[in-house]
């Protein structure tokens, strides 16, 4: 699907086509969208195929041929429930999202192969202060956006976290620790998306892939800023977690000896009384058997055996 925009008094509105300045939006296109991608826009067929290729990481390229820039970021969405860990928790994955500049034309294209959040908001003007004809600046505000995109799923994983932790103080159930399991992978996926978002926005600062202005550059710092704050929580949020995780795995590791242990004392407990009949269950004299010295012996041997299961028991506390 191929949608045009355009901004007039300030507001950005659909139009019909191609115009001055525009902003051309292509979401899940067909083949013959692909192909008119290539051959009426002329936008290199290696940067088409990279843009579509929902594994492709975040970068920045410039084709030397055709003076042509791709940018290729990350993007949160909350993943379809058929994918996620569990159904009952809200699981963050990423995609990409590509942006193209095409240096003999003044209209701006992205690239995606799913809706995104960020390129709603713009194409409803949820976005305020936005001029499609000044691309440099609608890619660094689309860059601001998607970060901040990043910082609400963030706050929206950390909010899940401490329900979960709260949870576990009163129940260890293994789906539990399973809903645990679909937050930190969508800690990993943001983490990993950051960092190729903040290395591609460093690229971009270079000045060599796309033209920047005064202006533009004081939003890049603005959008670096915002990067490194979203990273520094991702980190936090993963440190967490994995100091919740490493808690209830010694908890449970505890609680695994104390079962052990009383397990044990009731084992030898029960021992006592076998040992004891298995002597007189024997078919032979038994030796002192006829002097008051054999049932004295053998209180002291179950007084040895009980006084060092009660002192390994308090080692075990």
């Amino acid at each position: 699907m191929i949608n045009y925009f355009v901004t007039d008094a300030g507001v950005v509105k659909k139009v019909d086509g191609i115009e001055s300045g525009c902003w051309i939006d292509v979401v899940e296109p067909t083949g013959e969208e692909r192909a008119w991608l290539r051959d009426e826009l002329g936008i290199a067929s290696e940067f088409v195929r990279s843009a579509f290729d929902d594994e492709e990481t975040a970068h920045a390229d410039f084709d030397e041929e055709t003076g042509q820039a791709l940018v290729i970021i990350d993007c949160p969405f909350i993943e379809d429930e058929d994918e996620s860990v569990d159904r009952s928790i809200v699981q963050y994955d990423t995609h990409p999202l590509s942006f193209v500049f095409v240096p003999e034309e003044d209209y701006f294209i992205t690239l995606s192969m799913r809706r995104n959040e960020t390129v709603a908001a713009f194409a409803h003007g949820a976005v305020k202060n936005v001029n499609t004809a000044h691309r440099t600046r609608f890619l660094l505000q689309m860059l601001l956006h998607v970060t901040q995109r990043y910082m609400v799923c963030l706050r929206s994983t950390n909010r899940q976290l401490r329900e979960f932790e709260r949870t576990l103080r009163k129940t260890m159930r293994n789906s539990e620790l399973i809903k645990m399991l679909g937050l930190e992978k969508s800690l990993v996926y943001f983490s990993t998306s950051l960092k190729g978002l903040e290395s591609t926005a460093a690229r971009i600062g270079g000045g060599r892939i796309v033209d920047l202005y005064e202006d533009d550059k004081e939003m890049l710092e603005d959008v670096m800023v915002e990067i490194r704050q979203a990273m520094e929580m991702c980190n936090i949020y993963s440190n967490i977690l994995n100091g919740i995780t490493d808690t209830f795995s010694s908890v449970i590791s505890n609680n695994l000896n104390i079962t052990m242990r009383t397990l044990t004392v009731i084992t030898l407990v029960l021992a006592i009384p076998t040992i004891v009949f298995s002597f007189y269950g024997m078919n032979v004299d038994l030796p002192l058997d006829a002097t008051w010295l054999f049932p004295f012996v053998l209180a002291i041997l179950i007084s040895i055996v009980v006084a060092v299961i009660i002192k390994g028991g308090k080692v075990l506390k």
